[in-house]
């Protein structure tokens, strides 16, 4: 599991390789992502918009910028969590995911959280130890 904390809001990420939706023949690699925004902190806050930067083995890069997170924009009290699942393709058997989420408090102050940088490996990834 990966964890980040911004501003007293945990998020954590738990990648997982979905091989039934994957084709090694095919260069077509799918992974799901569990992510967990816990506010720890002493204000509500919404969530408003996603920057993911989504990289591959290869080094290329694509991000994906939008409102709020699988149609929702939630709001979270002191001590609530959000948790939800996504998924993302690849051409390649690993690559890397960052992002930031836009926040606003109650107060009408807008901020950004760290997403965690999280690692997406396949089986069929040639791991490199240095």
């Amino acid at each position: 599991m990966y964890r980040a904390v911004t501003r007293d809001i945990e998020v954590t990420v738990e990648p997982n390789f979905l091989p039934d939706r994957s084709s090694v023949e095919n260069r077509q690699y799918f992974w799901s992502y569990t992510i967990v925004i816990t506010n720890s902190g002493r204000e509500t806050v919404q969530l408003r918009t996603r920057h993911w930067i989504i990289t591959d083995a290869t080094g290329r890069q694509q991000e994906v910028r939008g409102e709020g997170v699988v149609g929702e924009q939630p709001t979270l009290a002191p001590g609530e969590r959000f948790e939800y699942t996504s998924g993302v393709p690849l051409p390649t058997a690993s690559g890397i995911m960052t992002g930031r989420y836009q926040m606003v408090s109650a107060s009408g102050e807008k901020f950004e959280i760290d997403v965690p940088t999280f690692s997406l490996d396949s089986p069929e990834a040639k791991r490199v130890l240095n």
